[in-house]
């Protein structure tokens, strides 16, 4: 397959680093959005699995992430991430049908979006969306306080490899990844708290047809943060019991991408 790396400016100047995978015969186009303090280039073997089923598959690193511009783990408000989604998705939308795969804080993103007035895309897949996280209070109540008095001031993720995945190998690379950052501003905290709770609130205004799948022992964002989607008409929830954060990068990635493409399948019919 051809991969392709590119670049994408967005209004405000803050240049997003792309990748493109493209199908012979694309039926499809599947836009990944990574989670918070990682980047793209961990989400090669998803696309790898996607390709040969016929999706054209892009992703991009958010801004202050990876090889992207902006300020490393920053933004003046939650919004910014939101804007630069809705250019990406006008960037990449075709007459074919677009699946948005969103793991985490993309997910989050992608919630947000789908709430939105902005034109939608076909399908949502959620993975672990961050509507709710395990930070400490102490630490919640920290980001949002120095968020408005010391914006730039860091913090410090506490997150460790073995939350990722059961594979020792996951949480290793992780930790030893030169493209992962762990500490974000108390300005990003802050917003990122507050986006949580506004994306909860109105998880009643998606009307996009949604798969949402999370791991029943996810310690970062734990599966209650995804039950409140579960209420919501035209969303589908599956909760894989035992698997971790990342169930794409857990020993049973296969089976999880088998049922998340299985789902997409299935609803590609209906459109």
């Amino acid at each position: 397959m051809e991969v392709m790396t590119g670049s994408f400016p967005t209004r405000d100047g803050v240049t997003l680093l792309t990748r493109r995978w493209e199908a012979p015969e694309p039926r499809a186009t599947l836009l990944v959005v990574h989670g918070a303090s990682e980047h793209l280039g961990r989400w090669g073997h998803v696309a790898e699995f996607f390709v040969p089923r016929g999706f054209e598959v892009f992703a991009y690193d958010h801004r202050g992430h990876g090889g992207s511009g902006g300020h490393r783990i920053h933004v003046d408000r939650f919004e910014d991430y939101v804007d630069d989604f809705a250019e990406i998705v006008e960037h990449v939308r075709t007459d074919r049908p677009l699946v948005v795969y969103a793991h985490s804080m993309g997910g989050l993103v992608a919630t947000s979006y789908a709430e939105s007035t902005y034109e939608q895309p076909d399908l949502y897949v959620l993975s672990a969306p961050a509507l709710m996280a395990n930070a400490p209070g102490p630490l919640r109540a920290a980001a949002r306080i120095l968020s408005r008095v010391s914006p730039r001031l860091r913090l410090k993720a506490p997150i460790q490899g073995h939350q990722l995945s059961r594979d020792t190998q996951v949480g290793e690379a992780y930790m030893a990844d030169p493209l992962v950052h762990l500490e974000g501003t108390a300005r990003w905290g802050g917003e990122f708290i507050d986006a949580m709770d506004r994306a909860r609130a109105e998880v009643g205004q998606i009307r996009v047809p949604t798969l949402v799948i999370h791991g029943g022992d996810d310690t970062i964002v734990p599966p209650a943060a995804s039950a409140p989607l579960a209420g919501v008409e035209g969303v589908d929830r599956r909760v894989f019991p035992g698997l971790r954060h990342e169930m794409h990068n857990e020993p049973e990635s296969v089976e999880v991408l088998q049922f998340v493409a299985g789902w997409v399948d299935d609803r590609l019919k209906e459109l």
